[in-house]
């Protein structure tokens, strides 16, 4: 939710129709949408239950959706709405009329990892209390630059780190995160798979997982020369996409 910024906004209006509209959103640090919303969007009144839909596409491979149900709410205290008004001018570097800031008061949240997954109901207590993960700012620069300057080690990874029962004809990563990378693989004759890579131990910032990817990349490529033994467990876990 922190890296996306526009969503779709649902409820149902008076004459009981489904209706959508575009929004911007920042959220904070427990991760509640904060919204802004002018006169002419009488149809999303305070208590009025409503889903707010997000999605992040990443890297063009995969788009994770988020769907929060909840109501729309308004704090009646000054200090919280300047805290919100704070948050929303960090996000867009805009000045905003706090009588126009509502948030959604989050009950549950869906999560898909991509188009016709199957979703993940997570309660509105786990999802404050989740953490952001150390990458997240800069997954995307990171995996596009792995994408284009690293092609052989990427390659590489899954035919040493992936026990595959099919020949990979193109492989990228998808994402990465403190506790691995996401890969997208292309076989000619069985599909298009992915399978996750750990790293060897958690990273906690855009340095260190630059470093352990080249350690990873040093290792396989000395694995794959048969100048090192395997001294870690193949992933066996690989999910066909189509």
């Amino acid at each position: 939710m922190e890296l996306g910024s526009v969503g779709t906004l649902s409820a149902i209006t008076q004459e009981g129709w489904p209706l959508g509209i575009g929004v911007r959103f920042a959220v904070d640090s427990e991760g509640t949408p904060v919204l802004c919303l002018n006169d002419s969007n009488s149809q999303f009144s305070i208590d009025t239950k409503s889903s707010l839909h997000v999605q992040l596409e990443q890297c063009g491979l995969r788009t994770p959706q988020c769907t929060i149900l909840g109501s729309i709410d308004k704090p009646d205290d000054e200090k919280t709405m300047k805290k919100f008004n704070s948050i929303w001018k960090k996000r867009y570097g805009e000045e905003v009329d706090e009588s126009l800031l509502y948030v959604v008061s989050v009950e549950r949240v869906l999560q898909m990892e991509d188009f016709k997954e199957v979703g993940k109901w997570v309660d509105s207590s786990d999802y404050r209390s989740a953490q952001p993960d150390p990458l997240r700012c800069f997954a995307e620069n990171l995996v596009n630059e792995i994408n284009t300057n690293h092609v052989e080690d990427v390659n590489r990874f899954c035919n040493v780190y992936a026990d595959l029962n099919f020949q990979v004809s193109e492989a990228k990563l998808i994402w990465i995160d403190r506790l691995g990378f996401d890969m997208r693989l292309w076989s000619p004759l069985k599909g298009i798979f992915e399978v996750r890579i750990p790293f060897p131990a958690e990273v906690t910032d855009e340095k260190g997982a630059k470093s352990t990817f080249n350690c990873m990349s040093q290792l396989a490529w000395e694995v794959e020369k048969c100048f090192s033994a395997p001294d870690f467990e193949k992933v066996k876990e690989v999910k066909q996409i189509c």
